[in-house]
Formats: C-alpha cells, structure tokens, sequence
C-alpha cells in the first residue's frame, strides 16, 4: 500500500500570503504592529510554513522545502527583532534601521535566487517570487536610507505579493479538490 503525502504547498503558501498581506497593511499605514500580525507572524507565517516546508522535504521537493522553512524561519527571526528588545537582555537592544536594512538586504538576495529557481515554472510562482525580491530591496533600502516615504511603496508591493502567493494556494488547492484545473496559474 503506497503511503501518498497530500501537497502541502498550499499550506506553505497560504502561510505566507496571508501573514505577508496583514504586514504590508501596516507598511501602507493603516494599522500598527499588534498581536495580530505578531501571532500570524510565529504560527502561520513561521510554523505553517516550517510544517510545510519539512513535509516538501518529505516529498522530495528541495526548492519548496527551501522556500518554506526558509520564509517560516525569516517569520520567526522577524517577531524576535520585535519582540526580543523587550526581554531585558542586554545583547538584545533595538536594532538600528541601517542594520534591520542589512538583514532584509540579505533575503532579497535570497530571494533573487529564489526566483532565479522558478525560471520555467508556474508564471503565478514566478511572479510571487519577484514582487518578494523587489518588495525586499524596497524595504531595505527605506531602513537603509531612512526614506519613509518607500513603505507606503513597498505596502503596495507586499500586498500584491502576499495576494499573489493566496492565490496560487487557492488555484492548487481547487485543482487537486476538482481533479482539473479551475484557475491558471
């Protein structure tokens, strides 16, 4: 009897999608940092994406089960930068913007790469990947520069981006549950 694993980019991306979505309606200005996006950042952002991530494994795909635990892990290293300047240890002061810039810099390169990966592939995925590398180096580069006026930008970026990632879930999901196609992607 073959022991089949369902797929669980869904999962993954519907992690990522939404939590980046709520994130990016704080960067347009509408909402601050609350628990809201904080909680979505540690459980569907960071351990739906792991989960997801550790069962791509599982199936054998190495690009997904990079991209997942990968982008579940940036989730729970981003609500720690928020979160661990409040624990009174020393070594855990607020992170100076140029810095918090530097580590976002690195997952657009990250990302860049990801992308690179999706050459070929689904064009939805494609372009998931790089609304995230450009929503990446625009954030970086407000943190950097000190140019507020680019998170409102990268707000709009991020919202498309993580909209984008909501609907290939959706697109997977439906296919598999229909047996057909329903949307392209």
């Amino acid at each position: 009897m073959e022991n089949k694993l369902a797929n669980p980019a869904p999962l993954g991306l519907l992690g990522f999608g939404m939590t980046t979505i709520l994130l990016n309606i704080h960067n347009l200005g509408f909402f601050p940092v609350s628990a809201v996006i904080i909680s979505m950042g540690i459980f569907y952002g960071g351990l739906a994406q792991i989960i997801a991530g550790i069962l791509s494994y599982k199936n054998g795909k190495t690009f997904a089960g990079t991209a997942f635990t990968s982008y579940g892990f940036f989730w729970l290293t981003l609500v720690g930068i928020w979160l661990f300047p409040n624990t009174g240890f020393e070594m855990a002061g607020t992170t100076p913007a140029p810095f918090f810039g530097c580590y976002l810099a690195l997952w657009g390169i990250f990302t860049a790469f990801m992308w690179w990966g999706t050459w070929g592939g689904s064009k939805v995925q494609q372009f998931v990947f790089l609304s995230l590398t450009i929503l990446f180096f625009v954030l970086a580069i407000e943190k950097i520069t000190g140019i507020e006026s680019l998170a409102p930008i990268a707000g709009g970026i991020g919202v498309i981006c993580g909209s984008s990632a909501f609907y290939l879930a959706v697109a997977e999901l439906l296919e598999e549950q229909k047996n057909k196609r329903v949307l392209p992607y």
